[in-house]
């Protein structure tokens, strides 16, 4: 007979967990009134959550929403777990809003610490910053903004070698590399290992996110424990993406959904051992929902 079994360690992180029950707070207050909370970006990249969210009074704008608004004395801001360059806090109280930071603390430290390098470099007079992320990607572009825009963002080896080949970073000056906090830990010393051959005695951080990176361990072990894996996650998380791709690795017959209803019955056998995870981003009511719909399928005749 076909099983099914969530994994214990997948779900909402710390960062996420504590957003979601800020805005959660802050909606079902009574001081609320007719008030609304403006998240500037999805607080999770997760569709059902979201609308969950939407429907409790959330209201998702992006950053060039924030250009044509005005007389927003009086409403509220909820800044997400990835994260802000400083410039937007300036922007959204020039505008006049009430500012809930929900910024992930293993992030905030993280741009603490690449604005103190930053800094260090400026009054040395050289120096670089490198960020292993996806450019473009929320909380890179926070990290950027720790350092006027300077740091150079690659995402891969290729990345790196034209960087150097087209004189964005330079041998043979000072060197420091940060990772954004949910990339794969295996990537990032490939990364790290590379950019040794590149320029001399590079500084390297460990900025990593310890639940994500212990999460990459535990995955690969779910997924090889397992012979079929359903991931579920929204196709938009960067998390997402990098966790489902680890379980393929680890199983090929690993299949990303979005949400229940795309599961297909031709991914089982009968007597199939299936593992359902997700992301980061992912709610365990979603995992849930997926487990079960993969028992029902016990009533289908698989064969």
């Amino acid at each position: 007979m076909l099983t099914v079994d969530i994994d214990a360690n997948s779900g909402f992180c710390a960062g996420v967990i504590r957003a979601i029950g800020k805005a959660e707070e802050f909606l079902s207050a009574e001081a609320c009134g007719d008030r609304k909370l403006y998240s500037l970006g999805a607080i999770v990249h997760n569709d059902a959550e979201l609308n969950r969210l939407v429907s409790k009074g959330l209201v998702t704008i992006e950053r060039e929403d924030l250009d044509n608004m005005s007389g927003s004395d009086g409403e509220t801001l909820l800044i997400r777990a990835h994260g802000e360059p400083p410039q937007t806090y300036e922007q959204a109280s020039s505008l006049g809003f009430g500012i809930i930071d929900c910024t992930c603390p293993v992030v905030l430290r993280l741009q603490k610490i690449i604005k103190e390098t930053y800094r260090s470099q400026r009054d040395a007079g050289e120096g670089q910053i490198v960020i292993f992320g996806k450019p473009g990607h929320a909380e890179v572009l926070g990290l950027i903004g720790q350092t006027d825009g300077t740091a150079v963002v690659v995402e891969n080896l290729p990345m790196l070698e034209k960087a150097f080949a087209d004189s964005l970073l330079k041998s043979g000056i000072p060197t420091h590399i940060f990772s954004q906090t949910t990339k794969s830990p295996s990537e990032y010393e490939e990364l790290c290992q590379r950019l040794k051959d590149l320029t001399p005695d590079p500084v390297i951080h460990d900025t990593i996110c310890r639940q994500v990176a212990t999460r990459h361990q535990k995955l690969s072990e779910f997924a090889m424990e397992h012979d079929v894996i359903v991931f579920v996650s929204g196709k938009a998380s960067s998390n997402g993406k990098v966790l489902c791709d680890l379980c393929k690795t680890m199983n090929i017959r690993t299949y990303h959904v979005d949400s229940p209803s795309e599961i297909k019955r031709e991914w089982f056998r009968a007597d199939d051992k299936v593992g359902v995870c997700g992301a980061t981003s992912t709610p365990k009511w979603l995992l849930e929902q997926a487990a079960s719909e993969i028992a029902s399928l016990n009533n289908n005749n698989l064969k």
